[in-house]
């Protein structure tokens, strides 16, 4: 059970101090979304997976979703930075 705690605490650090790169932000959500999979998986090994594998699939679709924004952001600004972005 430390091992999927400290994946979720690390990819929490990288969150709060990588706040300026949107590609980096992003990589860290889907880390501690893979951490909390870990611990889910662990915790419901005895008794039902079923709960896990809609988990896995909402992260699957926010990942998507976060990919394809980065992606318009980076082609509409031409970088994935927040300073770039105007805040009119």
């Amino acid at each position: 059970m430390l091992v999927p705690l400290s994946i979720y605490f690390s990819g929490l650090f990288i969150f709060s101090s990588k706040r300026k790169h949107l590609l980096l932000t992003l990589l860290s959500l889907e880390y501690m979304a893979l951490g909390l999979f870990l611990f889910m998986f662990l915790d419901l090994m005895v008794s039902n997976y079923f709960f896990s594998l809609i988990y896995i699939t909402f992260t699957a679709c926010e990942g998507a979703l976060g990919l394809s924004l980065l992606i318009s952001m980076s082609r509409v600004y031409g970088s994935d930075y927040f300073s770039v972005f105007s805040m009119y």
